[in-house]
């Protein structure tokens, strides 16, 4: 569904995700960063107004010309210089050790291999470098977890790829990251959907 993926996927995430109830967990997410940042899913741009002043330069990797062109005002507007380095997040055309941070909001959940991407957020952040992630995932209540592995197949169907029941924490930290500051609750809406895990985590 060439069409669906490329013009309606982005408009419906830039509407969910781009929602005003999120922006304090933003910012909380974006809080930290310096230097040279690289962002994995850079989607319509909502993180732009987050960055803190530290940030030097983010490289944004976003495979969605439509969302990208979204994005247009708020990179055109941003006090932090935005350049779009690459459209794979598990292929960064990045040098080893090049980027002192790294952040992640409501990707990881689509992304085909994510561990492939936290491997090459890794090879691209310095030693001590921070990787800061907002994630949806799979919830602690079992009748909710059951209600996501039910819908999953839909919802990978209709929302090009995104999981469900995907643990950001176990991802992380399998990929070798220490992890630092976690907060996890349910957002608003229905808790499949909703239960959000935000973290600051390190390259070791």
């Amino acid at each position: 569904m060439p069409f669906y993926n490329e013009q309606v996927v982005p408009r419906l995430v830039a509407l969910t995700c781009g929602a005003s109830a999120l922006s304090g967990l933003r910012r909380r997410t974006a809080a930290g960063l310096s230097g040279r940042v690289v962002e994995i899913g850079f989607g319509s741009g909502f993180n732009v107004p987050y960055y803190p002043p530290e940030v030097e330069r983010v490289l944004a990797v976003e495979p969605s010309a439509t969302a990208w062109r979204m994005a247009s005002r708020r990179v055109g507007s941003s006090p932090v210089p935005v350049e779009q380095v690459g459209l794979d997040g598990q292929s960064l055309p990045l040098a080893d050790a090049s980027c002192d941070g790294a952040i992640c909001t409501f990707a990881l959940c689509t992304i085909p291999d994510p561990g492939a991407a936290l491997a090459e957020v890794r090879r691209v952040l310095r030693p001590g470098g921070s990787f800061h992630l907002l994630e949806h995932g799979l919830a602690p209540d079992a009748r909710v977890a059951a209600f996501q592995r039910r819908v999953e197949p839909i919802q990978r169907r209709v929302a090009d790829g995104c999981h469900l029941t995907r643990d950001p924490l176990a991802l992380v930290a399998d990929a070798g990251f220490v992890v630092g500051e976690v907060e996890q609750k349910y957002g608003a809406g229905p808790k499949a959907w909703a239960y959000l895990t935000r973290a600051v985590t390190v390259r070791a």
